[in-house]
C-alpha cells in the first residue's frame, strides 16, 4: 500500500484514467471529464493535494493494482471513501479489502467516528465488498433505477 503525494500525479492519472475507461458506470465522473484540455498536470496535482485527503494505491508484485481516497466532509466526525477502483487483473486477490481497510484506518486516526461512501445500485461486487466491511445502507437516492446511488456508512469504533 502506498500513500500518494502531489509528486505521484502521473501514477494517479494512469490509474484514474484506467478506472474511468474500464468501469465507466461505477463513477460520477466520465473519462472525457479528465481528458483533452482538462488533462493537465496542475489538475492532477491539485486532486492529490485536496486538503485533508488521503490517497492510496495498492500494489501487487510491484505493479499498481487499485486506488482509493479518503476525504473530509462538512462534519468533522465523518470521512468519505471515494474514487475506489481495483484493476480487473487484481480482483478477488484482497486488493479491495486492503484499500477499504487503509482508508478506514486513516479515517479513524484522523478523528472520524464514521466512514461513508456512495455506490451505484448496479455495482453488486462493490456493494458486497462494502457490506463485508461493515457498511450499512443509510440512504438511497429517490431513483430506483440501477443507475441510482446507494449511500452507506460504517462506524469507526475500536475495530476497522
Amino acid at each position: 500500500m502506498r500513500v500518494l503525494t502531489g509528486d505521484d500525479w502521473r501514477l494517479w492519472r494512469e490509474l484514474r484514467l484506467a478506472a474511468l475507461a474500464e468501469a465507466p458506470d461505477a463513477f460520477g465522473s466520465r473519462l472525457a471529464d479528465w481528458q483533452g484540455e482538462d488533462d493537465r498536470e496542475e489538475r492532477w496535482r491539485a486532486r492529490l493535494a485536496m486538503p485533508g485527503s488521503h490517497n492510496l494505491v495498492a500494489e501487487v508484485d510491484g505493479r499498481p493494482a487499485g486506488m482509493a481516497s479518503g476525504v473530509p466532509t462538512g462534519d468533522p466526525l465523518v470521512r468519505e471513501l471515494i474514487a475506489m477502483w481495483v484493476s480487473p487483473k487484481a480482483r478477488g486477490a484482497g486488493v479491495g479489502d486492503a484499500l477499504v481497510l487503509g482508508v478506514a484506518q486513516w479515517a479513524r486516526a484522523s478523528g472520524a467516528a464514521e466512514l461513508r461512501l456512495a455506490v451505484y445500485e448496479r455495482n453488486a461486487a462493490a456493494k458486497r465488498l462494502y457490506e463485508r466491511h461493515g457498511f450499512k445502507d443509510i440512504a438511497a437516492s429517490s431513483d430506483s433505477e440501477p443507475s441510482a446511488e446507494r449511500f452507506m456508512a460504517k462506524p469507526l469504533g475500536d475495530r476497522v
